[in-house]
């Protein structure tokens, strides 16, 4: 049985119309192949492009350890020059990831490059993107994203691996209490389902991004990503409209966040036996309960 996954529609181009109708309002994702295609960034950004105009600026790293339950998410696991991560995932496979990188910062002519989807909906948060590099085999373990933005995410020179799932299923997926992630023990994309049952059925969405393929990925959508071959992405964020959405964000931003990090260093390994606790048994309670309904 396993997972049900299923193939996200794929599109070449897109009016505002049907885009509004078949996927903002129902909040569903879709795959648009053309729409960077239109902009300077298909043809110019290169990793080799990248490396000359930010390859002197130090990044944080991070790799696919479980994290320490008493840092702060997101704590990086090392630093190194931006020039020589690049010359690292253009030469072998490695784990570690560059995440939520502005090099616009550092390079302001990257504006020029691309432009929002402004003709497909409003609502974009500012025109600083964030963006993402990874060697060949790293992974985004599964989480959604803290402030439910909706988010055009843009994959440059490679390809990557994508799975999603609905925000309802997020018992079902051993959602940590208070976090925005899963359970960090499993691997989506080859689950142990006599370890983990609750994974048994759990519907999700799949697809392949190539250089210059825009996934949109409405609010709340957990993913897990592979990048296949040493590349990178830019992510564009859009708020949603609804405000019940808008105070869900500011909870997980504000409350949520630091009422974590504090528990975190208070008890440490306490507090994360605690939350993996707490998430297996919501799943299984969920498991046994068929949730959610269909």
């Amino acid at each position: 049985m396993g997972l049900h996954l299923k193939p996200i529609d794929v599109v070449d181009d897109i009016s505002q119309e049907e885009f509004l109708e078949k996927y903002l309002k129902p909040r569903k994702p879709v795959v648009i192949r053309n729409m960077a295609k239109k902009w300077p960034a298909y043809q110019k950004w290169t990793l080799a492009y990248m490396k000359e105009i930010v390859g002197d600026t130090q990044v944080p790293l991070y790799d696919s350890s479980k994290a320490d339950p008493a840092a702060p998410i997101n704590t990086p696991t090392t630093k190194m020059k931006f020039g020589d991560y690049i010359d690292l995932i253009q030469k072998e496979p490695t784990d570690l990831r560059i995440f939520f990188f502005d090099p616009i910062k550092q390079a302001k002519k990257l504006l020029d490059d691309y432009l929002p989807p402004k003709d497909l909906m409003g609502g974009f948060l500012d025109k600083y993107p964030s963006m993402f590099f990874g060697g060949k085999g790293s992974v985004t373990f599964l989480h959604y994203d803290i402030d439910l933005a909706h988010i055009f995410h843009t994959h440059f020179n490679g390809r990557k691996h994508i799975l999603l799932f609905d925000y309802k299923w997020k018992d079902r997926l051993y959602k940590l209490p208070y976090a925005t992630y899963a359970l960090e023990d499993y691997n989506i994309e080859n689950p142990d389902f006599e370890k983990y049952p609750a994974l048994e059925g759990v519907e999700g969405l799949e697809c392949f991004l190539e250089h210059g393929d825009t996934l949109f990925m409405p609010t709340g959508y957990w993913h897990w990503m592979k990048y296949l071959d040493g590349s990178f992405s830019i992510s564009q964020r859009a708020w949603d409209k609804s405000l019940t959405v808008k105070a869900r964000s500011l909870w997980n931003l504000t409350v949520q966040r630091n009422a974590d990090n504090f528990m975190k260093k208070l008890l440490k390994q306490r507090y994360m036996d605690w939350k993996e606790k707490t998430a297996i048994a919501n799943a299984n309670y969920a498991l046994k309960k068929n949730l959610p309904k269909k």
